[in-house]
């Protein structure tokens, strides 16, 4: 089986999460007032100033700073470093109304499209893909309780490596990524396999402040899923397991006691039963 392991780097990586973010993610802000730019423009960088001053930080680490920022654009990861340390907490405040599930940040790795499942039925995978075979059921609601016939449940995980397809070599194009609707009583059957914990990319300038200030890389093994039916708002979560030593230090901060799972040893594997409720927009 051909791996990504030894060949995927931050900066391909990178590159392509960028690529993507551009083609897909650079809408619904056109006509925002320039009084709003200029107070949130502002406002961030009175806190940077706040930093400078509180700490007092020399020039030496100031120009440090400046060669990170450029390191970190040449290297494509802006959408890395942004969802992993930024996302969470503006996840937090566009979902604080909802009375449905919780949901929890998207991350970099997000491609749409992923090949249709129907209401049952198994990711795409490789013949010999590694992992526990894992057979997930659930049901879309809404938050009356009424089934949502029709809806949507992407679904797209790490490999056992910890690898993305569409963003490290050697993968299939859908590996591990497929798209699901429910059937006319809401419910699915998602078969594919449990990831494993994995670390963000320390190759490239994140790596490099990971190292600088003495901390982990590693996130929790995690779904990741977007559910979503017409008239009600789009859910982005991600699914952990308990046990996970890294579930209360996760690197992105993106641990939510709702979305912990609990798996069931079974024939053959595992099986979870976790559903969805969906927000009328």
């Amino acid at each position: 089986m051909t791996t990504a392991h030894d060949t995927a780097t931050a900066a391909a990586s990178g590159a392509n999460a960028t690529e993507r973010f551009k083609s897909d993610k650079l809408v619904g802000v056109e006509g925002t007032p320039p009084e709003r730019v200029s107070t949130l423009a502002r406002e961030v960088l009175e806190a940077v100033h706040a930093t400078i001053r509180k700490h007092k930080v020399t020039y030496a680490e100031y120009n440090a700073l400046k060669a990170w920022l450029i390191n970190v654009g040449e290297d494509g990861e802006w959408p890395l470093f942004l969802d992993v340390w930024v996302e969470h907490v503006v996840e937090e405040v566009a979902t604080e109304h909802r009375e449905g599930n919780k949901g929890t940040i998207e991350g970099p790795y997000y491609v749409p499209d992923a090949p249709e499942q129907g209401s049952k039925g198994a990711v795409p995978m490789r013949e010999d893909e590694p992992g526990t075979p894992l057979t997930w059921t659930g049901r879309v609601t809404t938050t009356d309780g009424s089934a949502l016939a029709g809806a949507t449940v992407e679904l797209w995980h790490a490999d056992a490596d910890g690898f993305y397809s569409q963003f490290a070599p050697g993968l299939p194009e859908w590996n591990l990524r497929g798209t699901f609707t429910t059937d006319a009583d809401g419910n699915f059957e998602i078969r594919t396999v449990r990831p494993a914990s994995y670390q963000i990319p320390t190759d490239g300038a994140c790596g490099k402040l990971i190292a600088a200030a003495g901390w982990h890389a590693w996130r929790p093994a995690h779904l990741h899923v977007k559910v979503s039916a017409p008239g009600h708002e789009l859910l982005t979560a991600q699914l952990y397991f308990p046990g996970d030593e890294h579930n209360d230090d996760d690197i992105a901060s993106a641990v939510k006691p709702e979305l912990m799972l609990d798996p069931k040893p079974v024939a053959g594997g595992e099986a979870i039963e976790y559903g969805f409720v969906l927000d009328p927009s």
